[in-house]
C-alpha cells in the first residue's frame, strides 16, 4: 500500500495552486496574509501607484461561479460603505485563470484582543465599541448587515484608527440568499437567530446582538456564551445596556446600532442611559462625578469659610 504525500508537501503544494498569477494586471505580488472561508488574502504592490494593497482572490483550483459571484458581491457591497472605519475597495477583476479578484486598502495594526492584552482604560474600550458600533450603524443605513461581528474582525491601527473587517458573509438586508436553515457566522458569536439558521429574520438586529457581544467581551474579557454573571462587577447602566444588546428575542433589544452607540456616549459623558432605569443613589453618584471639579471648588469655598469663621471667634 502506497503512503500518501507528507503534509509539508501537500501544503507547499496547495500554496502553490493557490498562488495567483497577476500577469496583465497592474499589480505585482508580494506575499501571503491571511485565508478565509472562501478566499484567501495577499500582499500585493499596485505597480502605477506605488503602494501596498490587500489582494482577496478566489481559492484555486476551479472555483464555482457561485463563489466568484459572491467574492464579486462582497466586493459591491464594500464598496458602498464609504466610512473611515470600514476598509475602503480600489479594484476589481479577473485573473489570467478566470478567478475573481478584488483590492482593497491594506490593513496593518493589531486585532482586539491583542490590543486588550495592553490594558487600555474602561473609556477607552467603550470608545472603540462606539466607533464599531458607529461604522456598523452606517453600513445599515446603506442596506447592509455585517452578521460575523467577533474580536477577530475589529482591527486598531497604529494612529488611533478602528476598522470592522471581514465582510465576507455581509448581506443586503431583506435579500433571503440562504435556504432555511443555512448558519451563516461564528460559532459563539451568532445571534440566536443566527444560530438557529433563519435567514429570513437576520437583519440589524442580528449585527446589534454581535455588538453586544463585543461591549461583553471589552468589559469583562468573556464571550457571550459565558453569561452575563461577571457583568455585575461593572456600573449597572453599562450591565442594562450589554444586557439589552444581547436579549435573546430580536423584537426586544436596543433599536439600533445607532442607539447602542449613542447611549455609550451618554454613559461617557455622564448622562443616563436609555434602557437603564437609575435609582435615586445611582442618580446623584452621576451628578457628583461629572460636576466632580464644581464640587470640589465649592467644598473648598465652604471649608475655607469655615475656617476663617472658626479663626475669627
Amino acid at each position: 500500500m502506497k503512503e500518501g504525500l507528507p503534509d509539508s508537501v501537500l501544503t507547499h503544494l496547495r500554496q502553490v495552486v493557490d498562488r495567483p498569477d497577476l500577469s496583465g494586471t497592474r499589480y505585482r505580488l508580494r506575499g501571503p496574509l491571511d485565508r478565509g472561508g472562501m478566499g484567501r488574502l495577499w500582499i500585493a504592490e499596485d505597480i502605477e501607484l506605488l503602494r501596498e494593497v490587500a489582494l482577496k482572490v478566489l481559492a484555486a483550483p476551479d472555483p464555482s461561479r457561485e463563489e466568484a459571484a459572491r467574492l464579486l458581491g462582497e466586493a459591491r457591497l464594500l464598496a458602498k460603505l464609504d466610512h473611515p472605519a470600514i476598509v475602503p475597495v480600489h479594484d476589481a477583476g479577473a485573473l489570467a485563470d478566470g478567478r475573481v479578484f478584488y483590492t482593497m486598502k491594506l490593513v496593518r495594526g493589531e486585532r482586539l484582543d491583542a490590543w486588550l492584552a495592553h490594558g487600555p482604560p474602561r473609556p477607552a474600550r467603550l470608545r472603540l465599541v462606539q466607533r464599531v458600533a458607529e461604522a456598523v450603524a452606517f453600513a445599515h443605513q446603506a442596506g447592509v448587515v455585517h452578521r460575523d461581528l467577533k474580536p477577530d474582525n475589529i482591527m486598531l491601527g497604529p494612529f488611533g484608527e478602528v476598522y470592522v473587517m471581514d465582510w465576507g458573509v455581509a448581506r443586503a438586508a431583506g435579500r433571503d440568499e440562504e435556504a432555511s436553515g443555512t448558519v451563516v457566522g461564528t460559532p459563539g458569536w451568532m445571534a440566536p437567530e443566527q444560530a438557529r439558521g433563519e435567514a429570513r429574520v437576520t437583519g440589524p438586529p442580528t449585527d446589534v446582538w454581535g455588538l453586544g457581544a463585543l461591549l461583553l467581551f471589552v468589559l469583562v474579557g468573556e464571550s457571550p456564551g459565558a453569561g452575563l454573571g461577571r457583568l455585575r462587577d461593572v456600573p449597572r447602566p453599562l450591565a442594562s445596556l450589554c444586557a439589552a444588546a444581547l436579549e435573546g428575542d430580536a423584537a426586544r433589544r436596543i433599536p439600533s446600532a445607532r442607539a447602542l452607540a449613542d447611549d455609550l456616549e451618554r454613559f461617557l459623558d455622564g448622562n443616563p442611559v436609555s434602557v437603564h432605569r437609575e435609582t435615586l443613589a445611582e442618580r446623584a453618584g452621576r451628578l457628583a462625578r461629572r460636576h466632580q471639579a464644581a464640587l470640589l471648588v465649592v467644598g473648598s469655598y465652604l471649608l475655607l469659610r469655615l475656617l476663617i469663621f472658626v479663626l475669627a471667634t
